[in-house]
């Protein structure tokens, strides 16, 4: 069985509020045997144009992994939070 993959595509709105949402996101993806894979700041735009500088990617065991941590009660508590602290796109890709 292949991984699923959450790419989020992010900009920074309020670092304080960043913060706190990036240290609470970890106690709601262990239920699903998600691990962070990386976190970074954008070098440069190789083609074409992409609006945010920093990007997330998160390794779940699968799709529906995927599914349910976003629909968790969980998750979904901080999404307000998120909202408030960043621009944020989440993409999901299966490897």
């Amino acid at each position: 069985m292949s991984n699923a993959y959450l790419i989020g595509h992010l900009t920074v709105k309020d670092a304080a509020k960043w913060a706190e949402y990036r240290s609470r996101v970890p106690a709601t993806l262990e239920p699903w045997g998600a691990e962070l894979v990386f976190r970074g700041n954008r070098l440069t735009i190789l083609a074409g144009e992409h609006p945010h500088p920093d990007v997330v990617v998160i390794r779940f065991p699968n799709q529906k992994a995927i599914n349910g941590w976003h629909a968790s009660a969980a998750y979904q508590a901080l999404i307000p939070l998120r909202q408030q602290a960043a621009d944020v796109v989440l993409l999901a890709y299966e490897e």
